[in-house]
């Protein structure tokens, strides 16, 4: 039994058998998804499966790769998207270097501006990072000790992995640990404190070797929890139960807002 702390169910490549992908997840014996918008529409999209899907709780918020696109009220929106039950996080929100579909001085304004937002809210962040680091830690340092979060499907160092674990965060690894090129990101992973450590899907991308190339889903965070237990040296139904445990912990999963 397992939670898939990352995915993004509200895509429309699941439009055509979100149940079936559901109940194969089910089946599996997954606990929770948390779904996690990227977009406003996305976010809406989020909520709403939230609220039809006992097993799917949402998190809010602007990717990097869309936040050129907020005006004013995209933060009044957040904060009435963010209120609703079952919204355990702010994100998916970051820094992505890689792609620059933002201009970059428009990322680090409204990476920074989304977590005081969730600072207000006091919930806690989901944070993407692609060939960002040194400017994700950064902003980062500027909140020690007030944010609460996780650097998602983690692509650091061991350096940068410590420094995360020192500033308070979680840690998540998605199916590129399975990846036989992955000797770096292993190596991290081995060394993640147990009781910060969280496995994803990112679901539907980044799908675990077996299924590289296909769609991902939830049901297959069973297989980098597989991957992740042997090289942690785990039983893989240890490491789900604590990774269960954390995701369970990060977004108050289960928990009822305060009126």
């Amino acid at each position: 039994m397992t939670i898939d702390s990352h995915a993004h169910l509200e895509m429309e490549e699941f439009d055509g058998d979100r149940d079936a992908v559901l109940g194969r997840a089910a089946a599996a014996g997954l606990m929770a998804i948390v779904t996690v918008g990227t977009t406003i529409p996305d976010c809406e999209k989020a909520v709403e499966l939230a609220r039809l899907y006992p097993p799917v709780y949402a998190a809010v918020g602007i990717h990097p790769h869309e936040v050129k696109g907020i005006d004013a009220g995209t933060y009044d929106a957040l904060r009435v998207l963010a209120q609703q039950e079952k919204v355990v996080a702010i994100g998916e929100i970051g820094l992505d270097f890689f792609y620059d579909l933002s201009p970059r001085e428009v990322q680090l304004r409204w990476f920074a501006e989304q977590l005081d937002l969730a600072l207000e809210l006091d919930l806690p962040v989901i944070i993407h990072d692609r060939e960002a680091h040194a400017e994700t830690l950064a902003i980062l340092r500027q909140r020690k000790g007030r944010l609460r979060g996780v650097l998602h499907c983690f692509s650091g160092d061991a350096a940068m992995a410590r420094e995360c674990l020192a500033l308070g965060f979680y840690l998540s690894v998605a199916g590129p640990v399975t990846y036989r090129k992955s000797e770096q990101l292993r190596a991290v992973a081995r060394e993640i404190p147990a009781e910060r450590l969280l496995i994803e899907t990112d679901a539907p991308y980044l799908s675990p070797q077996p299924w590289r190339g296909k769609r991902n889903e939830p049901v297959y965070v069973v297989e980098t929890a597989r991957c992740l237990a042997e090289i942690r040296g785990m039983a893989a139904g240890e490491l789900e139960r604590v990774t269960e445990e954390n995701a369970r912990r990060l977004f108050g999963l289960g928990r009822k807002k305060s009126a």
